[in-house]
């Protein structure tokens, strides 16, 4: 006889599902499936006992309607724990109290996620099992979020959320973001470019705290000198925060002295790199008066820069040596010099700051390599704050935070390439990222892990919705233990 499913009420009135394979003199060869307590378990223990029947035989490429033995359907399938942790982080900002529309959050968790062009955003939310709104709507998101000054407010929310009467050194640094167009457009410039692009690009400037959490993104035309761009984003940012006494922290490139007496004039207050182009008379006094005696590994001097009768000033240079830094640097002035001699025996002649040309005639500049073995492992530090050196070279030495953001807004998160060619889509689409930026921050710092780690941990995890004989059943990828520990730091921090 061929095998068939029964069911048997059971004393405790659970419903045994069993699979008869044969009854021969009134013996049955039974085969128990399992016991059911309501009729979705019951369903799923019929699917069951039909797939054992049928274990082994192979299939006709048919499609068979779901239904008592037949195949079940998955209605539905999503990313949920990696949707709701970035719901959580959303929250925990504050920008859910702010920004109260869903069509740009799911743009914000596409780009944290996934980063894409406005339509293929749209397949990463499906992809996510997060309902999509329509390529029209979106595009009508971008107008608003510029409209209503939804930047603005991400960037109080960010405010508030760092609590800035605790925060003494804020970061300061720009990057260039470049298109693929050959004519500029006022906005889109060509312009100085760390990648020595020749294309039209703008120029972002990007304040953070002194561990990388955003507080303010600026775009600026790109012909804009970067030195041009800290002090509006700072007197925006004390207008957005009045009150707020913060010390901005900027790399050498950034600033000249005409500029940060610019900033002072402006009630700055700053910590930032200073260029040595020659042995300070601070550092030549002490070997003077130490004849034989080396530097130790982090011996610092100090002078005073005074300014001029008109321009008053009264800033603090302070030096500080590292004997690391120092072998590195004098590894690289070895090579530099070798290169030099090679050129001077007749090799090929390359650009050499330690070579001379005179007449015709190749020497090696002895005094400049004698002066730079003597700027060998110092760095300058330059303030208008009276306080502990220590503090200032340490806050001088965060600026990787801020280095760190911009790879990820331009690596993890792709803030280019931008498929916006208007200034309102390109502000728009800047006010995304920096959202996205807030967020992939605020997850990093609550799990100790990367934004692409955290990424790989949970996308996989895939919610499903099964339909068996007309039931809805739900189920779960397993979730391994690096994605729990994500998760429980995530929700404990998050509520």
């Amino acid at each position: 006889m061929s095998p068939y499913v029964r069911t048997v009420t059971t004393a405790s009135k659970a419903t045994a599902v069993q699979i008869v394979w044969s009854k021969s003199r009134g013996r049955l060869e039974l085969e128990h499936v399992g016991s059911a307590h309501d009729e979705i378990e019951l369903a799923a223990l019929r699917q069951e006992a039909a797939r054992r029947i049928h274990a082994g035989e192979d299939e006709l490429g048919l499609v068979v309607s779901a239904g008592d033995g037949g195949p079940f359907k998955v209605v539905r399938s999503g990313s949920d724990r990696l949707v709701d942790a970035v719901g959580v982080a959303w929250r925990a900002l504050g920008f859910d109290q702010v920004v109260h529309d869903r069509v740009f959050y799911q743009m914000v968790l596409a780009r944290v996620v996934e980063p894409s062009s406005k339509l293929d955003a749209l397949r990463v939310l499906d992809g996510l099992g997060v309902a999509t709104p329509s390529y029209g709507t979106v595009k009508n998101c971008l107008a608003r979020t510029v409209a209503r000054g939804y930047r603005g407010l991400l960037e109080s929310a960010c405010a508030k959320h760092v609590h800035l009467e605790q925060v003494r050194f804020c970061l300061y640094d720009v990057t260039t973001l470049y298109f693929e167009t050959h004519e500029g457009d006022g906005f889109r410039e060509p312009g100085f470019s760390k990648e020595r692009r020749l294309e039209p690009q703008i120029t972002v400037g990007l304040l953070t705290t002194g561990d990388g959490f955003p507080l303010r993104v600026e775009e600026f035309n790109g012909n804009t000198a970067e030195t041009k761009t800290i002090l509006p984003v700072l007197e925006a940012f004390r207008a957005a925060n009045p009150g707020c006494e913060l010390t901005v922290v900027a790399d050498a490139g950034m600033m000249s002295w005409d500029n940060l007496g610019v900033l002072e004039d402006a009630k700055f207050t700053f910590v930032v790199g200073g260029r040595i182009p020659e042995e300070p008379g601070c550092v030549k006094l002490w070997r003077l008066t130490h004849p034989g005696e080396q530097l130790v590994d982090g011996q610092v001097f100090h002078q005073l820069r005074t300014g001029t009768k008109a321009q008053p000033r009264h800033w603090h240079v302070w030096f500080q040596y590292r004997a690391k830094r120092a072998k590195r640097d004098l590894v690289g002035i070895a090579k530099t010099v070798e290169k030099a001699q090679a050129a001077i025996q007749g090799g090929p002649v390359n650009k050499n700051r330690f070579l001379m040309i005179e007449g015709g005639r190749k020497r090696l500049n002895s005094d400049l390599v004698a002066d730079a073995q003597a700027r060998a492992g110092l760095r300058c530090y330059v303030t208008n704050l009276d306080t502990d050196p220590a503090l200032v070279i340490d806050a001088y030495h965060q600026l990787w935070q801020i280095e760190k953001a911009f790879r990820m807004s331009k690596h993890d998160l792709e803030a280019r390439p931008i498929y916006h060619w208007r200034r309102p889509s390109i502000e728009a689409h800047l006010t995304i990222v920096f959202a996205a930026l807030a967020i992939g921050s605020w997850i990093e710092k609550t799990t100790g892990v990367t934004l692409r780690r955290f990424l790989e941990a949970l996308r996989p995890i895939r919610a499903h919705t099964i339909k068996i004989a007309g039931h809805e059943i739900k189920a779960e990828d397993p979730i391994n233990q690096t994605a729990a520990h994500i998760l429980q730091a995530i929700h404990t921090q998050g509520h």
